[in-house]
């Protein structure tokens, strides 16, 4: 599986709160109201902008804060299809995972992508090619490439059970 896309790029310490802002988590649920209110607070221009397929590459830190999964809902829903960070909090890289965005950390990689170009990640072969060259990523198992394959963790047990949706 190949995902190529536009970088959105940020610093260190993008935490939950800044990617999907707490006052929001009562009073907004619908997938298009989500991504309209992703990154709001971090970057005004990003819901205008974003387009499907696009990748988020981020710095140290990335998804601290609470564990609310909209953090990762409203990227979903705005079309990011990736997430390539220095470091990420273990929670985030689950509810990443859970919801069908595959989640690398790579300090090199992430040093050398510049903003707003195009990078591809070949999910199979665990590689990030861009501009400054390629790159190996963490590999991911079987398991986990099946449920980012499906959609997410929800998709993937309906296909696996047999369960319509």
């Amino acid at each position: 599986m190949q995902i190529t896309g536009r970088v959105w790029k940020y610093g260190d310490n993008v935490n939950t709160d800044v990617i999907f802002a707490g006052k929001y988590l009562h009073t907004v649920s619908k997938p298009e109201d989500q991504a309209r209110h992703a990154m709001e607070d971090l970057d005004p221009e990003f819901a205008k902008n974003v387009q499907p397929g696009d990748i988020i590459v981020g710095g140290k830190n990335f998804g601290t804060g609470s564990s609310r999964e909209q953090g990762v809902t409203c990227l979903k829903y705005a079309g990011i299809k990736a997430i390539i960070v220095k470091s990420v909090a273990r929670i985030y890289f689950r509810n990443a995972i859970v919801h069908g965005i595959p989640l690398f950390q790579s300090k090199e990689a992430v040093d050398r992508i510049e903003p707003g170009e195009r990078v591809t990640i070949d999910l199979d072969a665990g590689k990030l090619t861009c501009k400054a060259g390629t790159f190996s990523l963490p590999p991911l198992s079987e398991g986990v490439k099946e449920i980012i394959r499906d959609g997410g963790l929800i998709p993937h047990l309906r296909k696996t059970l047999g369960v319509a949706s």
